[in-house]
């Protein structure tokens, strides 16, 4: 599975936190790799930081995306060119911590899918603290706190985080792998599906913990009414 120039290496195994690879593309404030271990902002993560090294010489990476081009490493300064090979190196605890945080985000978005029925609308996956909002006619603050409980209890039963790719035709069929309201799955030949125990499978592109025991607990920070059957949840980990 490899959507643009770059080998998404975080696709196979989210732990890879220092790497090699081939530098392929060079812009005014970037380079392109043929593979990476960094996660470029998208589907509601916001990107890995860390450095890229050449030598003894090294690049702070500040923010990655994904482009036709493969994943853009935007660097704080120049120098790098077409044809070296670099070391890559994730900041690991920010990177950590995101993967804790999208696996609690899946877990908690399985848990109110199940009790009623509501679809994500939108969410955005951050450091200190996360977002999700779901399609929800009736505003009810017990509802949600009911579900996060109830996300907690399943996470704590240490389920194990596991990935596979199917083909996307296979992966259409089948019910559920898709818990987004407006959003189609990619227009790839292969998808990947992360599978969290019992709790959920979905299909979905970032990173994870190997098991739900490293995430820690879903705190609700704030619950907002964002319109007729829009409600936003703002929550953090602890620890």
């Amino acid at each position: 599975m490899q959507p643009g120039r770059t080998e998404l290496l975080y696709l196979r195994d989210s732990y890879i936190s220092e790497f090699e690879a081939k530098v392929i593309g060079v812009g005014e404030n970037y380079v392109v790799l043929d593979r990476t271990a960094f996660h470029p902002q998208g589907g509601g993560l916001i990107s890995d930081t860390g450095a890229l090294q050449r030598g003894g010489e090294v690049f702070q990476v500040t923010r990655a995306d994904q482009s036709e081009e493969g994943v853009r490493h935007f660097l704080d300064r120049e120098g790098l060119r077409i044809g070296e090979t670099v070391k890559g190196t994730l900041d690991w605890e920010r990177r950590y911590r995101l993967m804790r945080m999208h696996t609690a985000l899946h877990v908690l978005v399985a848990v109110v899918n199940a009790r009623t029925g509501a679809l994500i609308t939108g969410n955005q996956v951050e450091i200190e603290a996360s977002r999700v909002d779901f399609s929800l006619e009736k505003f009810d603050r017990s509802v949600i706190e009911g579900c996060v409980a109830e996300a907690n209890k399943r996470l704590a039963e240490n389920h194990e985080v596991r990935i596979r790719f199917i083909d996307r035709e296979e992966a259409l069929k089948a019910p559920g792998l898709v818990k987004l309201a407006s959003k189609a799955p990619p227009d790839l030949p292969v998808l990947r599906i992360v599978e969290i125990g019992d709790v959920d499978a979905q299909l979905d592109g970032g990173p994870h913990v190997k098991n739900t025991s490293e995430v820690g607990e879903i705190v609700m920070k704030k619950l907002e009414n964002k319109g007729k059957s829009n409600r936003r949840l703002y929550f953090t980990l602890n620890p």
